[in-house]
């Protein structure tokens, strides 16, 4: 989310309306992403159909492992800041991004250093790092090839595993070309060997790099990292200082839990059957060892995900491992893309997450970019109701469900849209009122045809479909059938 939040439910709703506006009329943008999409469902489906025997048993142990580890985790962070520590890191506590773009910025400080390469790390555009940075006078520099891509341009990553999806080769040459004064260029291999060159020269003299988590072994004191390009390698074995951003969720039992769920993200995020490059991390560099930081520092993110792990409901989105094959799959987000979310976690699994970490009063209109079709539900590998809880997070926005959500002020309620509601309930519960209603509806709807542009709600309804042919309505062709058998 912007640090600068609109201050009425109208400006918020107009903020997001602008932004999906636009992309649905970006259809470069919408073949990019249709493209890209269908890519990753089919290179999924066809490794889970031909490499694994029972996927969804997998899955299942997924499931349960993830929830396991939810239940005892303030038992596995103190482990693992025990057996960490005992290894060399340096732990470091965040209650929320402010605190640890300070801890961050202040260790840059202590060791003068006023520029930091990073490795993938969406938690740290969840804190918005690199705008923090930048507004210190210092930089943070991107080193995947995704995420160089995009800081270019000065976006966001529009996913959660491939950053710059939204972006076609062609168009890509054209930015190397614009912003880097590289030759026009449009072939996948001269386009990686242009980023190399440029990324080369900063991996020479950099003193600090910085990277996410996937998993964060608690019984080994150890952090575990994935990636393709051999960028996070670098950023973390080649500097003088390596720092580790770690939210709490990704503290795992064991090295067999993290294997397991390692056997489900990779295929589930690109349709691969393993990573390239494994970084299994377990101390700073220790004497005679030739290679690795003198100083590993971990910093342990909360950012409101104790209040998650607390509500007996919500708590199962915890169990993400950002496979991002929500987003995938999503009918919606292959249409307006990651941007019109306006969040760090674009996509199904970023409507269940970003109004509980950042207060659902700053981002409740996203809850309405889901069609509740249950795709995600059925795709996510560690089995989270998506679906389930976007409705359920609907139900907190209008003031109803559990009621203990971030931000969750009355702001976000919606008068006009209670009353409807209220109204709909009504009827929907009285058999004799419910079939007046379906009447009128099958008399009057049509007209609804000619008059829908000037009628209220309708009007926005029908901008992006087609008004619906109605014809008499289902109690009607019930009786007309029953009549037709009775004879």
């Amino acid at each position: 989310m912007s640090a600068e939040s609109p201050t009425s439910l109208s400006e918020l709703k107009q903020k997001y309306h602008t932004a999906i506006d636009g992309n649905l009329s970006d259809k470069q943008l919408r073949v990019n992403l249709k493209n890209a999409m269908d890519t990753l469902k089919n290179n999924r489906k066809n490794l889970v159909g031909t490499r694994f025997y029972d996927w969804e048993a997998l899955r299942e142990k997924g499931k349960e492992i993830k929830q396991k580890n939810l239940r005892q985790l303030p038992q596995l962070l103190e482990r693992f800041e025990a057996n960490a520590t005992k290894n060399g890191f340096k732990i470091h506590w965040a209650k929320d991004g402010n605190e640890a773009n300070e801890i961050i910025y202040n260790l840059m400080l202590e060791k003068k250093v006023t520029k930091i390469l990073k490795g993938k790390s969406m938690a740290s555009e969840e804190i918005h790092f690199n705008h923090f940075l930048a507004e210190k006078g210092m930089q943070a520099l991107e080193t995947d090839l995704g995420e160089v891509i995009i800081q270019l341009l000065d976006e966001a990553p529009v996913h959660i595993v491939t950053p710059a999806i939204h972006k076609n080769r062609f168009q890509i040459g054209e930015i190397f070309h614009e912003k880097l004064n590289a030759p026009l260029e449009s072939e996948p291999e001269k386009l990686n060997a242009i980023a190399r060159t440029y990324m080369r020269k900063e991996f020479e003299t950099f003193r600090m790099g910085l990277s996410g988590v996937n998993f964060a072994i608690a019984n080994e004191g150890a952090i575990w990292l994935l990636e393709n390009e051999g960028n996070g390698r670098m950023s973390t074995a080649a500097p003088d200082i390596h720092v580790a951003i770690c939210g709490i969720e990704k503290v795992i039992e064991s090295f067999e839990d993290a294997a397991t769920l390692n056997a489900l993200l990779i295929p589930s995020a690109t349709g691969a059957p393993v990573t390239c490059y494994n970084n299994i991390i377990t101390s700073p560099r220790q004497a005679g060892e030739k290679d690795g930081p003198r100083e590993a520092h971990i910093i342990l993110l909360d950012n409101n995900r104790s209040n998650m792990l607390k509500d007996p409901h919500y708590y199962r989105a915890m169990s993400c491992i950002r496979c991002g094959t929500c987003l995938n799959h999503c009918p919606v987000y292959d249409k307006i893309g990651g941007h019109a979310y306006l969040s760090a976690y674009p996509g199904p699994i970023g409507e269940v997450i970003t109004p509980q970490i950042y207060g659902i009063n700053k981002c409740s209109p996203m809850l309405d970019l889901c069609s509740l079709c249950g795709r995600c539900s059925e795709m996510c590998p560690v089995k989270i109701p998506l679906a389930e809880l976007i409705r359920d997070l609907r139900s907190e926005r209008v003031g109803e469900g559990r009621k203990n959500i971030v931000g969750n002020d009355g702001s976000t309620k919606n008068p006009s849209e209670i009353f409807q509601m209220q109204q709909f309930a009504v009827a929907a519960t009285s058999p004799k009122k419910w079939r007046f209603a379906l009447l009128m509806v099958s008399i009057f709807g049509p007209l609804g045809k000619f008059f829908h542009s000037i009628i209220p709600g309708l009007k926005n309804w029908t901008k992006y479909r087609e008004f619906p042919e109605i014809k008499g309505y289902f109690h009607s062709q019930v009786s007309k059938m029953q009549g037709v058998i009775y004879e």
